[in-house]
């Protein structure tokens, strides 16, 4: 009898062990199943398996990029108390004196109404230029073209005088935009920078509008030749001549009184070129000097100038004239109303 129970009890302890094998093969056998649901899983999200067993996220959409509104210089001339009408001796139907430090307008005439800015543009021509090219640009060469010859002769347009197929320093191109007006060395100048003459009026349109002008100037092409929808006014021109005199390579070329181009193979000495407008109108100064100038003349537009100076003392002061009868009545002109209203700048006799 004791014998059978020991045995009964052998057998169940026997049961009650392979019960718990079991139950661990069991759980062995879950685990092991889960482990290879995990793998496929993973195998599939890596494969690009279309349809993975997990709820898919949605991605934010994307915020809009947002171009910045350029902000408008800031230099923005407006009247004071004591700002005067331009005086009738003064031959020039357009007229404005700014003081350039605090944009006080001094005198005034139609100085917003709309007038042709022939080679004045060409203030706003370099202004660009300088602004996209860098200082270790300025000994890259430029051809001069067949176009370029064309257009400045089917023009009319003054020029440098470069030669067809000659291949000019992008520096000789600055000098020769401002201090012979030359159309030659703007259009090379302009198709250097921005590749085609449509291109580069989109900058110079561009450079209006973020001067604060756009709505009362308006540019066509790069030299300043006539045309209906190519305008801008006395105001307007002051604040271009401003923004550029706060540029170091339009500082440096537009104060030039001469320049000797570099020698090529069909200018073997250069080609010398003069600001006569500067060379002309500092005669005139007993003290102050005449910083910067560019002249220009169209039919449509008459004479016309854009210049700034400064007294003895430094103080600046921005003349722009439009519609004068002759390139020395425009002079008379700028040096009568830098005389009056510059302290301490006073003109010699004629």
């Amino acid at each position: 009898m004791i014998y059978k129970r020991r045995n009964w009890r052998q057998r169940e302890q026997k049961r009650k062990k392979q019960r718990l094998i079991a139950c661990m093969i069991a759980v062995a056998v879950i685990i092991l199943v889960g482990i290879l649901l995990v793998m496929r899983g993973c195998s599939n999200n890596i494969s690009g398996d279309s349809n993975p067993q997990v709820t898919a996220i949605p991605k934010a959409k994307p915020t809009p990029t947002v171009e910045p509104t350029p902000t408008p210089f800031a230099f923005r001339p407006a009247t004071g108390e004591n700002t005067e009408k331009i005086s009738k001796s003064i031959v020039s139907k357009y007229g404005i004196v700014i003081d350039a430090e605090d944009g006080t307008i001094l005198a005034q005439r139609r100085a917003k109404k709309q007038m042709y800015p022939a080679s004045m543009t060409k203030v706003l021509t370099v202004l660009v230029a300088a602004e996209h090219v860098t200082e270790d640009q300025m000994d890259d060469k430029v051809t001069i073209t067949l176009d370029i010859t064309d257009y400045c002769y089917s023009n009319d347009c003054s020029a440098v005088g470069f030669s067809k197929n000659e291949k000019v320093p992008v520096k000789d191109l600055f000098y020769g935009t401002i201090l012979p007006s030359g159309a030659d060395a703007a259009l090379a100048l302009a198709e250097y920078v921005a590749g085609s003459h449509e291109e580069f009026v989109k900058l110079m349109n561009e450079k209006a509008k973020e001067l604060g002008i756009s709505e009362s100037s308006h540019f066509t092409n790069r030299v300043g030749i006539y045309n209906d929808n190519h305008y801008s006014t006395a105001y307007d021109m002051a604040i271009i001549i401003k923004a550029a005199s706060e540029n170091p390579i339009c500082q440096e070329v537009m104060n030039a009184r001469t320049y000797t181009t570099t020698k090529t193979k069909k200018h073997k000495k250069g080609i010398l070129i003069s600001n006569w407008f500067l060379r002309r109108i500092e005669d005139h100064f007993k003290t102050g000097d005449i910083l910067y100038g560019k002249t220009g003349f169209v039919n449509q537009s008459g004479n016309c100038c854009a210049s700034m100076a400064e007294n003895s003392e430094g103080h600046p002061y921005i003349c722009v004239t439009g519609g004068s009868t002759s390139s020395w009545q425009c002079i008379y002109d700028q040096i009568d109303l830098y005389a009056k209203y510059c302290d301490k700048i006073k003109k010699t006799a004629r």
